[in-house]
Order: structure tokens, then C-alpha cells, then sequence
């Protein structure tokens, strides 16, 4: 890890938020700084460049924020040596059910980035190289998460990734935590509260692995109380051709 220019990056990517006013602007420093999520992808290289990225259930448009500052502190020569190729030069599409939350987006980024304010259970999903869904498909149930994984393996492209964080309900204290305080956070950003569906982490990977994903687990809630995993899943390549 490289502190000062994880600092430096947090603030960069949160300064487009003061346009979209106080609360955006605080929101998007504290869960930039304090989500351990956002700097293992950025650090460890996890959102290659030059990728299609989608971003399913991307709130106000935090990692969209990012890997365009990413960008431009490659650009600016100011990358870390020791982290993996900054994403840079990719293509994001975020699709969020809250229009309040789309209308913080776009007020901070503008056409940087795209966003679609829409219910992942419906909305088309364009193809892409990477799909990152972060603490999202815990909002439908079994069935429903079970239908968006498959249009997802669908929408990605030969040797696609994608980067989902769930919760570990085998893990009862730390899932009920991250329950109780996703529930907090849903209120004080002025959304409705609806039930929550998780399932053990063992059942998570036995389905995307169903669905022709390999699958590598890594516990991602360091410095907080909760039982949170980022699935890195990723599919074989295409064939490749011979002249």
C-alpha cells in the first residue's frame, strides 16, 4: 500500500461530489476511505485498463470516480510502482435503481461516465469485459440474484471477470452487523429500507461456478465488524485462431 497516494486519490475522486452537494461530497470520502473494497481493486489490479466496465447497483458513482482519477494520476506519472497497471482508458456503465442517487452521479461526473437509472432485475446489461456488483444482490431475493448472475455471465466477453462482494451469512455475528448497518445507511441517504437475502459463502461459489465461473474468495472487511467477501470469478478464455 502506498498511503499517500491512496490520500491523494481519495480526494480526487471525491472533489467532483462537492457539486452534488455536502452530503455526496462526505459520503463519498468516508466510504472511499474507510471501504477496504475500493483500494484492493485499484491496488491489486483487478479492473484491468482499457476494459469495459459495469458497475450493477453503483449508487452515486464512486467507482467511476475513481478509475477516472486512477486514470489521470497514471497520465500525470504519479502511479505506484509496486500496484498493478492503473485502470486507465476504460469505459464505465453504472446502473442504479435510485434516481437520487443517479442524479449525484451525474451532477459529479457528468459525461465522464454513463449511468442508468434502472432495477437490475430488468435493465438491459451491455456487454462488457468487467462487471462489479458491491454489496448489492442481497436487496432481491434467491431467485432474482440467481437470474441477474446469469444475464451478467451472459453480458460478459470471453476471459470476463466479475468482481462481487457479498455478505457470508455462515458468518452470523458479522453478517447480522453488515444487515443492521446497511440498513442505517439506506435510511440516512433518504431510500426506502426493503428486506435483505444472503446465502453462505459456500453456496455463492457453487453457483457462479455453476454458471462456468472459476472462483477465488478473499475476505474483504478489514477494519470493520463484518463478514464481507469479494468473489473474484473469472471465465475461460474465447478460442483463439491460427492463421
Amino acid at each position: 500500500m502506498n498511503p499517500a497516494t491512496w490520500k491523494a486519490l481519495v480526494d480526487a475522486a471525491s472533489e467532483p461530489y462537492r457539486r452534488a452537494g455536502r452530503f455526496a461530497w462526505h459520503f463519498a470520502r468516508g466510504k472511499l476511505k474507510f471501504d477496504p473494497v475500493f483500494l484492493h481493486l485499484i491496488s491489486a489490479g483487478l479492473i484491468p485498463p482499457r476494459t469495459r466496465v459495469l458497475d450493477i447497483g453503483c449508487g452515486q458513482g464512486l467507482l467511476a470516480s475513481l478509475l477516472i482519477s486512477a486514470g489521470r494520476f497514471d497520465a500525470a506519472g504519479r502511479w505506484p510502482a509496486q500496484w498493478a497497471p492503473a485502470p486507465s482508458e476504460n469505459s464505465f456503465t453504472g446502473i442504479e435503481l435510485m434516481p437520487r442517487d443517479v442524479a449525484r452521479a451525474e451532477a459529479a461526473l457528468g459525461a465522464t461516465a454513463r449511468f442508468v437509472c434502472g432495477d437490475m432485475r430488468s435493465t438491459a446489461f451491455p456487454a462488457c469485459d468487467v462487471t462489479v456488483i458491491l454489496d448489492a444482490l442481497h436487496y432481491i431475493d434467491i431467485f432474482e440474484q440467481d437470474a441477474v448472475l446469469a444475464r451478467v455471465r451472459a453480458a460478459l466477453a470471453p476471459g470476463g471477470r466479475l468482481l462481487l462482494r457479498v455478505g457470508d451469512a455462515a458468518a452470523r455475528r458479522g453478517f447480522l452487523a453488515s444487515q443492521w448497518v446497511d440498513r442505517l445507511v439506506t435510511f440516512v441517504r433518504g431510500h426506502r429500507v426493503v428486506p435483505q437475502y444472503g446465502r453462505p459463502l459456500a453456496q455463492w461459489i457453487v453457483k457462479l461456478k455453476s454458471l462456468g465461473f472459476e472462483v477465488e474468495s478473499r475476505p474483504m472487511s478489514r477494519g470493520t465488524p463484518f463478514a464481507n467477501v469479494l468473489l473474484f470469478a473469472t471465465l475461460a478464455p474465447g478460442p483463439t485462431t491460427t492463421a
